[in-house]
């Protein structure tokens, strides 16, 4: 038994103790919660083995995104014509950004998931969300040097007091060791809501609504940049905030979402 004691046991006995009767009181008040709260689905609230998560069910409609994809875009195809395929949507308007992923399409589970993180405080949620990114954008993230997460204004992150875009980045940043900067790319005028405007409404929208921190410019050049949010519709905020990263010298900036909103055409 003497072998099983470190010398800094012997030394401070008490806080050795103290520290194995943590870790039994700590597992004995979460059995206690998860009899008192058990684990639901995220989607549906049907029990689960453990949170956050989805159902089986659940995990079944998620309206995943899966190879054959548009390079640019993200779009899934429903047939492979190539390598190096581009949707009619990518090759008529261009994005500003290199290249855009997803974990699924904005609709049904997806959509909800995104909602309640975003709009129902499930902060729960980001942790989860976020493996699913950083499996979906695997990647992009290993070519990247800098992940930014798209930022709110300040007044709308007072009202939200969260920003789910810099909660994701931070916690895929977690997974895989990439740096998540949060002080490069900022947004310098309050915008209305971008959800109803049309696409050119959106660009007008955004025009001037994004800029660099006065040290950004020397981070950004040179690097390849990854940006995080939520969800990608038009991609006018996303293409506004590459516009901006290019233009300080940004060799590549990619975009990694968790849902997108498949183009009519």
């Amino acid at each position: 038994m003497q072998g099983d004691i470190t010398d800094h046991q012997r030394r401070e006995p008490g806080k050795a103790i103290s520290s194995r009767l943590l870790k039994i009181f700590g597992g004995v008040g979460a059995s206690i919660s998860g009899l008192l709260y058990p684990p639901t689905c995220a989607a549906c609230s049907g029990a689960i083995s453990a949170a956050p998560g989805l159902c089986a069910a659940c995990w079944a409609t998620m309206p995943f995104i899966s190879e054959p994809v548009c390079q640019r875009f993200g779009t899934p195809f429903l047939v492979r014509f190539g390598d190096a395929m581009l949707s009619p949507a990518a090759i008529a308007d261009p994005p500003r950004f290199d290249r855009g992923r997803a974990v699924a399409l904005h609709k049904g589970i997806a959509q909800q998931l995104v909602s309640r993180f975003k709009y129902g405080e499930r902060l729960d949620l980001a942790p989860f969300m976020a493996s699913m990114m950083a499996r979906s954008g695997a990647e992009l993230i290993g070519e990247a040097d800098i992940l930014i997460p798209v930022p709110i204004y300040p007044t709308r992150l007072w009202q939200r007091r969260y920003n789910q875009a810099a909660l994701l980045a931070n916690h895929i940043s977690a997974l895989t060791h990439k740096p998540a900067r949060h002080d490069l790319l900022k947004r310098q005028r309050a915008t209305l809501p971008q959800v109803g405007l049309s696409r050119q409404q959106r660009r007008v929208n955004l025009a001037g609504a994004f800029g660099l921190s006065n040290h950004a410019k020397a981070e950004i050049s040179g690097r390849s940049i990854l940006l995080i949010d939520d969800v990608r519709t038009t991609g006018s905020t996303l293409n506004a905030c590459a516009a901006i990263l290019t233009r300080a010298g940004a060799i590549r900036v990619d975009a990694l979402t968790f849902t997108l909103v498949k183009p009519d055409h």
